[in-house]
This record gives C-alpha cells, sequence and structure tokens, in this order.
C-alpha cells in the first residue's frame, strides 16, 4: 500500500482496492464481449447493431479507466492483467457455436450488461457499507451508464416478447 491522504483507514482501503480490481477484471471481460458482438454480428441489422456494439465499448472503455484509477488513488495498485481476468470475472463465456442470428448476440450481450451491473450494484453497496462514498459515487455513475446501454440492447429484442 502507498501512503494517501484519503481520510478513509488502510483496513478499508485494502477492502475497495480489492473490490475494484475485482469489478475491473469484470468491466475488461465485458469490453471484450462487447467487441466479440461487435465482431461478428450479421444480418439485416448489421449496421446498427455493428454501431451500437462499437457505442457500448467505447462506454465500457470508459468504465475500466475509472474503475481502474480508483484502487491507485486508495494507495494500491490496478490489476487487470489477462490473468486476472481469466481468473477474476464471472460472466458466461460466449458460445461461438451457437452464434446463429444476430439476436444471439444481441441476447449475448445484454445478459453480460445485465451481470456487469448486477455486479456494479452490488459494488455500491459494499462501497457503502466501508464508509466510501467517493467509490460509491463511481459505480453509481457506471451503473447509470451500464443500465441505458442495456436498454439500448434490449430494444432490439422488444419486437420479439
Amino acid at each position: 500500500m502507498y501512503a494517501t491522504g484519503i481520510d478513509v483507514s488502510e483496513t478499508k482501503r485494502v477492502q475497495l482496492i480489492e473490490l475494484c480490481n475485482s469489478c475491473l477484471a469484470e468491466a475488461v471481460d465485458l469490453q471484450l464481449h462487447c467487441k466479440h458482438a461487435h465482431w461478428n454480428v450479421k444480418g439485416p441489422n448489421f449496421i446498427a447493431l455493428h454501431q451500437l456494439f462499437d457505442q457500448v465499448n467505447e462506454s465500457v472503455e470508459d468504465y475500466i479507466d475509472l474503475i481502474a484509477e480508483r484502487p491507485v488513488q486508495l494507495g494500491g495498485i490496478a490489476n487487470s492483467t489477462s490473468r486476472v481476468v481469466a481468473t477474476w470475472a464471472h460472466m458466461p463465456e460466449n458460445d461461438t457455436h451457437s452464434a446463429s442470428s444476430e439476436n444471439y448476440y444481441v441476447r449475448s450481450l445484454s445478459g453480460a450488461l445485465a451481470s456487469f451491473g448486477k455486479i456494479v450494484r452490488d459494488a455500491i453497496g459494499k462501497c457503502n457499507e466501508l464508509g466510501d462514498p467517493v467509490s460509491a459515487d463511481l459505480f453509481t455513475e457506471i451503473l447509470r451508464g451500464v443500465e441505458k446501454s442495456l436498454w439500448m440492447v434490449e430494444a432490439h429484442l422488444q419486437s420479439q416478447r
């Protein structure tokens, strides 16, 4: 741990750093889900979905940066090597062999966004328990964007219900 003037105990900062790094791994995994869908989507709505998936990806890249900076601010390090992401991320893997339609990628990405949204919502609660409103606010900002992206992606399934 590095010294910092942030008024949060070292014990709590250690927990917050671990929480941020866990969320960082999930965010990097979500970003890979976005690019996978972006690169592979096909069908009559290709252009709209290709562009939407890229926009979601750009937002997720911003979340990654926000999350990665917080553990460093708290006196730790941002840990998101490929090995960490593969070990810590919990989102289901894309099954590319069953990708038979553009709706597969819409469903896959909406599921990943929903999963990440739950992780972030839980992180907000944990940050509040640890007395860190700054980290809670950071995750609230991210959740606001994730839920907006989820709404936009899920809109492509609305005629299917």
